[in-house]
């Protein structure tokens, strides 16, 4: 299990590629280095919705698992590909854009019922 901290820098739609399989894309903007890390994560099946209460701009950790898998391509060259597959995401700043924080709640002074 591993962790990042970053930016949402794209969320991508859901890809249904088989009847069983989807798949959702987004991409993390890692700035804690000299250099700025650009990194594409997917997340698979019921995890993609998890993606649904963000929004481009977001501060969040990711929790994922390095994968890697072999394909050997028409030529006969080995190829290996590794993909960060996320199966967690938590605001940083306690924050998303559906949701209010208790002192939010609490601290609503309109006196506006709703």
């Amino acid at each position: 299990m591993y962790t990042l901290k970053g930016s949402i820098k794209t969320i991508k739609a859901t890809q249904v590629v088989t009847d069983s399989f989807s798949k959702r894309e987004f991409v993390i903007l890692d700035e804690s280095g000299q250099y700025p890390q650009t990194m594409l994560f997917q997340s698979v099946q019921d995890k993609c919705e998890m993606l649904n209460q963000f929004k481009e701009g977001d501060s969040v950790e990711v929790f994922f698992n390095l994968r890697g898998r072999e394909w050997t391509n028409p030529q006969g060259e080995v190829k290996v590909f590794n993909t960060l597959d996320a199966w967690k995401i938590q605001p940083l700043s306690g924050e998303t854009k559906t949701a209010k924080t208790v002192a939010e709640v609490e601290d609503d002074s309109s006196g506006l019922p709703f």
